[in-house]
């Protein structure tokens, strides 16, 4: 009868600019799905160049080797008897679009522009792509020669429309069409598409999978379909992790489910439907009927060419199965593990080194190392080739085999704790304690030479000694005593990451690790261009009450015990002299709030796009069992305050992996002035007067209640 369909969809991890990987790659899932009976392939979005090519776009190289990449394809006998999907930038009468180029024996059937572009937080698809503004209009697409030589076509159908075949229909959508409010699926549903397809290049923040995964089902729940989603994974060159997640769903229920995280480079998901359940669940949706009498029809390019075989029936198919989450502290724990490990092997640099100071951010992000090196051990032991290689070229042994997490760690991730005069047992002790757990090469150092000759610099040239507020300084020259130490820190961290190893008999460098978590950047508790200051940071885009969590989750899952006197220790910068050997500093004494207000304050000013003004009129019915009016002003002020006297530290930031929608991020996430007027005049005067009719109010309230 010709009725069950077997498609694929995969997540691969492509990197930018890497032609020659990125066709290996694509090669790889098409022969995968092929070997599965697939006859319908999707790869993700601008899968040949790679998503993350930024300004590489308005070079007429990357049109022309992505040209030379699907000539490749066409020409290979791998890509025969299947429908095959990719993604490529293409320049259509002078205007470049985002496109899928969809083709089948050597023929391309159609080139499929992106209607939709996403244009908001980490997305500037505008600035390089032009949206297909002609819905349901088709133009002819002249071919360069080096398709021409392999396709024999001259022109090609370019734009909205959708693929007849001779069992059913398809139809495309690219990654943010499918967030849009008027989605094309809808309307192809309408007219009468059954497999929708979507290739996306969609990226990680905690506890957003599932929001993706409910549009998804919801696309076909309402209109009945099968719809088919390929996404990119890993690290492709900049500070974003593509989550994959590929899936399969029909008729608003999840068929095949793809891995969020994973060091697989090819991942293909493959499903055989029953086109029948399609039509039958449509049969009896008298709305959907109605309005699809009403359509306007998609252009059809038909193909001669068949999802399905014409005996079918004892062919099995595909039940609906439960979607997994992972939990946030989970995400938190593979997430940015999976994206340190593409950017190791892909600098090709021999490992880390993490300044450790025994606090629960260098330690979170300690863990999140070994998190990795478990991943590594795995996928090995899984048989993951591509893996192995990498671990063998990493470490300098071609015979190596990566078995036990901490043997592994040991070997490319380097800890040091650099003491002070101002530094306590306590974390030194930790610090310690946690690399012997973790398995990391640990140095122990003192800085405190280094501090007094660079002060003592200071002190020949100007006839002047700083001294700390504690032995009677002023608060100026206590704040550049910390930061001559949390420098020298940043400066011997480099030292150390390009010598270690030469000073251990072994060959190259390593990466320097910061671990300022996204609330301190927000609020610019950091000493510019100190130990935030490194190659990368896995947890500048979490949050403190996020890494908390996360360390209680490594408590538990890897058996870290050293990490309960860390989580339990309150959180200090150990810049300042000791009080009877004691720490005396903290953090949130420093900075004048409390981590938790910070993640408030931060989801308020970026998510909910909140001013000082805005900010506060939200606070005081939030915290209105907590707080008066005139003391959530006084929290406001001091936020925006702090906020915008360091904004300019945002600068510098270290490329931090992207995990929250309220990151402070200036490279292109959150783009702000850096030179603020920090007193707010008219947005803190809007604010006094607002506290002032409101305390009017409450005593009038209070003389009638006294009445």
């Amino acid at each position: 009868m010709g009725r069950a369909v077997t498609v694929a969809t995969c997540a691969l991890n492509q990197w930018a600019l890497d032609f020659e990987g990125n066709l290996e790659r694509i090669f790889r899932s098409i022969d995968i799905a092929k070997s599965r009976g697939a006859r319908y392939r999707l790869g993700p979005e601008l899968e040949i160049c790679g998503y993350g090519c930024s300004d590489h776009y308005y070079e007429s190289d990357t049109l022309l080797h992505s040209f030379q990449v699907l000539a490749k394809l066409l020409e290979s006998p791998a890509t025969q008897d299947i429908i095959c999907d990719v993604g490529m930038p293409v320049l259509h009468r002078n205007v470049r679009y985002n496109c899928r180029v969809i083709f089948l024996n050597k023929k391309i059937l159609l080139i499929r522009p992106k209607i939709s572009l996403a244009n908001a937080g980490n997305y500037r698809e505008l600035r390089w792509f032009t949206p297909w503004s002609k819905a349901r209009h088709v133009e002819e697409y002249f071919l360069p020669r080096i398709i021409q030589e392999v396709t024999g076509q001259e022109t090609v159908p370019f734009g909205d429309a959708v693929l007849a075949t001779k069992d059913t229909c398809l139809g495309a959508e690219i990654c943010e069409e499918l967030w849009a409010p008027n989605s094309p699926h809808i309307e192809m549903g309408l007219d009468g598409v059954e497999i929708f397809t979507n290739s996306s290049g969609s990226h990680h923040v905690l506890r957003k999978a599932h929001t993706r995964v409910d549009l998804v089902n919801s696309a076909t729940a309402k209109n009945g379909g099968i719809y088919v989603l390929a996404n990119q994974k890993g690290c492709d060159g900049d500070r974003l992790y593509y989550d994959g997640c590929a899936m399969i769903s029909m008729n608003g229920e999840t068929v095949a489910q793809g891995s969020q995280f994973s060091l697989d480079d090819v991942e293909v998901l493959v499903a055989t439907l029953d086109l029948e359940d399609i039509r039958s669940y449509r049969a009896e949706i008298s709305s959907r009927n109605l309005a699809a009498s009403r359509v306007n029809p998609y252009p059809r390019v038909k193909v001669n060419f068949a999802l399905s075989c014409s005996d079918d029936v004892a062919v099995p198919t595909c039940m609906p199965i439960q979607w997994r989450h992972h939990s946030p502290e989970e995400e938190i724990s593979l997430g940015p593990a999976c994206w340190l490990w593409d950017y190791l092997r892909r600098s090709k640099q021999a490992g880390f080194l993490l300044p450790l100071s025994g606090g629960i951010d260098s330690s979170a992000t300690a863990c999140i190392v070994y998190s990795m090196c478990h991943q590594v051990c795995l996928a090995v032991r899984n048989g993951n080739a591509d893996v192995l290689a990498d671990a063998r070229r990493i470490v300098n042994d071609e015979t190596y085999v990566p078995e036990d997490p901490r043997e592994f760690c040991k070997r490319i991730f380097t800890t040091c704790y650099m003491a002070s005069e101002n530094s306590s047992q306590d974390t030194c002790n930790r610090a310690k304690l946690l690399a012997e757990q973790i398995g990391s090469y640990h140095i122990n150092l003192n800085i405190d030479a280094a501090v007094k000759a660079i002060v003592g610099i200071f002190s020949m040239v100007t006839g002047r000694m700083p001294r700390f507020s504690v032995y009677g300084g002023s608060s100026r020259e206590n704040l550049a005593l910390q930061n001559v130490q949390a420098r020298i820190r940043m400066v011997l961290a480099y030292l150390f990451a390009q010598l270690t190893l030469w000073t251990r008999g072994m060959p190259g460098g390593l990466l320097v690790l910061g671990s300022a978590n996204v609330d301190e950047s927000l609020r610019g508790y950091l000493t510019k261009y100190d130990c935030s200051s490194a190659d990368i940071n896995p947890i500048g885009g979490i949050s403190k009450t996020d890494l908390k969590n996360f360390i209680q989750y490594c408590i538990e899952n890897f058996q870290l015990t050293a990490l309960r006197s860390i989580m339990s220790a309150p959180p200090t910068a150990e810049l300042e002299p000791l009080v009877d050997g004691q720490v005396a500093q903290t953090d949130e004494a420093d900075m004048g709030m409390t981590y938790a207000e910070l993640s408030i304050y931060g989801k308020l000013r970026k998510i909910a796009k909140a001013g000082p003004y805005s900010m506060f009129c939200k606070l005081i019915n939030m915290w209105k069992e907590i707080s008066t009016p005139r003391e959530v002003a006084s929290k406001v002020k001091h936020f925006f305050r702090m906020y915008s006297i360091n904004r300019h530290k945002m600068t510098t930031l270290t490329p931090s992996y992207h995990a929250e929608n309220y990151s402070p991020d200036d490279n292109r996430f959150d783009l702000r002035p850096f030179l603020y007027n920090t007193t707010w005049s008219w947005q803190f005067r809007c604010i006094d007067n607002q506290v002032s009719k409101l305390e009017k109010k409450e005593g009038i309230s209070l003389a009638e209640d006294m009445d």
